[in-house]
């Protein structure tokens, strides 16, 4: 209601300048020169070409992505399939070649390697020098020796000679100890 015209006005209206605008032949020299050569300038040139890597780099990260995304599904997808395929072997009835028990899901397999882990810790704790007093002391009987000779380590063959002897018997204690 009054905000458009009522009439389309066709005709085309023409502006006519009134002062004159003049160029120099340089300007229009360089102007017909670009627009008759087809090819670009080096300046535009390399800002297309790094334009164009800008452009391939961001596809190329885009792409490793979305292959990782696509890598993650894979594995966790065969996870699952391997975890129902072991549960659903070590649950069924056992076939003619496997027997029952040689079935191991995950699980059991972690918890075994866990009682193997406290073996080996337990193993490393008994292995300590604190059962043998007479080896650690030989021992840094030795290593004081070397470091006061630094010269002439032969000069410490008695520190040697004990250390290898305490060594021998708790070697011997500890054979005995097993028996």
């Amino acid at each position: 209601m009054g905000a458009g015209q009522s009439k389309v006005d066709t005709e085309e209206k023409v502006f006519y300048n009134e002062t004159p605008i003049q160029f120099s032949q340089d300007v229009v020299n360089h102007l017909s020169d670009r627009s008759m050569s087809p090819d670009t300038s080096p300046e535009r040139q390399s800002t297309l070409d790094a334009h164009v890597r800008a452009r391939i780099q961001a596809e190329l990260q885009h792409l490793r992505a979305e292959e990782e995304s696509v890598q993650k599904e894979i594995e966790l997808a065969l996870e699952r399939e391997n975890i129902d395929r072991e549960m659903s072997s070590a649950g069924g009835e056992p076939s003619d070649e496997v027997a029952k028990g040689d079935v191991k899901n995950s699980m059991t397999l972690m918890g075994d390697l866990e009682e193997i882990r406290s073996k080996v810790d337990r193993f490393q704790a008994r292995k300590q020098l604190s059962d043998y007093p007479a080896v650690k002391e030989s021992g840094e009987a030795v290593v004081l020796c070397y470091r006061q000779n630094p010269t002439a380590p032969l000069d410490c063959w008695r520190e040697v000679r004990e250390f290898n002897a305490s060594v021998a018997q708790a070697e011997s204690q500890h054979l005995a100890s097993l028996r």
